[in-house]
């Protein structure tokens, strides 16, 4: 049995996308193949990397990449988890449903390194959390 494609959709590909790719890959990485791209492309947050590894979970060689890049095959879903990219992404053909989860961007966050860890931690667990309510009934 093939595995449903699903592709995470953020502005930058840098943080909120990476972790949904990290996340889901080890929650249901045998029942989905699993990308992320953003609509820019530019480099995988270090913060998000710190975070995903107090999980276990290294996304250290993932990369940021556009998703127009990705697009020579189908996708059964496109899940965007920024508001932006909602808005900026096209009609991307082949794409079976699309969804969208609305995250803070913790890259925008301020303060100390603590702070913005702390931004990052709660981002990651919502997202985390969203995909086990996902999972539960796909």
């Amino acid at each position: 049995m093939d595995k449903e494609r699903v592709l995470f959709l953020c502005t930058h590909n840098s943080a909120r996308s990476q972790m949904a790719e990290g996340l889901l890959r080890v929650m249901a990485g045998h029942r989905f193949e699993v990308q992320s791209a953003g609509t820019e492309q530019t480099s995988v947050n270090p913060l998000a990397i710190r975070v995903m590894a107090e999980r276990g979970i290294d996304i250290s060689m993932q990369t940021s990449k556009r998703y127009v890049e990705l697009l020579q095959d189908p996708w059964e879903y496109l899940v965007t988890v920024c508001d932006d990219a909602n808005e900026r992404c096209p009609f991307v053909p082949g794409i079976r449903k699309r969804l969208h989860w609305s995250f803070e961007d913790p890259s925008r966050a301020t303060g100390s390194d603590d702070e913005r860890l702390a931004v990052f931690r709660t981002v990651r667990d919502r997202i985390e959390a969203r995909l086990a309510e996902w999972l539960a009934t796909t």
